[in-house]
């Protein structure tokens, strides 16, 4: 007796290469970064894997297509604010968001580049804020790059315990303190 299941006949399942990268931040948030590999991710899609070739030419791609989206996403809702420190204040505070409500991806954005070309248009608004005060659009960008770099340094600080660690809500607080000081002291650093 096989216990396989049987394919029905007609047309295999299509995937897009957006449900590819959905996927792929699921399998990561539930599973960790290891487990990303084509055959889970296909398998999770409920397809073959070589069919996500299609789309994605490798397991790299996959990677920085879920940096991409996952920054992309966290900036995408950034309110404009008065002044440029609390527009880069904003900033951080929604990357940070992101990346503690994804903690299995931090390594991966701590290691794989995100797309400027992707993210400079989110960050328009507040590239206006620090224009507004007659601040370059260059230094600009060095601030958020700098404080961006701090905010995913924290976060992987953060969430770098062993996950069999149950949660600790002092520490929490503790982590929120201290990322609240170092923001307020770097963005001080960046005034004129």
């Amino acid at each position: 007796m096989n216990d396989t299941p049987r394919r029905r006949p007609g047309r295999p399942p299509q995937v897009s290469a957006d449900q590819i990268v959905t996927a792929a931040i699921g399998l990561i948030d539930d599973e960790g970064l290891d487990a990303l590999t084509m055959r889970a991710l296909g398998s999770r899609l409920g397809v073959a894997a070589m069919s996500l070739y299609r789309h994605v030419p490798h397991r790299d791609a996959v990677l920085a297509a879920v940096v991409n989206r996952l920054v992309t996403t966290a900036l995408a809702d950034l309110e404009p604010r008065e002044s440029w420190p609390e527009a880069a204040t904003g900033f951080a505070e929604a990357y940070r968001a992101m990346l503690l409500s994804h903690p299995n991806a931090v390594p991966l954005l701590a290691t794989h580049p995100v797309d400027a070309d992707a993210v400079t248009p989110l960050l328009a608004g507040v590239l206006d804020r620090f224009a507004a005060d007659g601040i370059a659009q260059e230094t600009a960008l060095i601030a958020l790059q700098s404080i961006g770099v701090y905010t995913l340094g924290h976060a992987l600080a953060q969430v770098g315990s062993p996950p069999d660690e149950p949660a600790d809500p002092a520490a929490a607080e503790y982590y929120d303190r201290w990322f609240a000081a170092g923001l307020r002291a770097m963005v001080k650093g960046f005034q004129p």
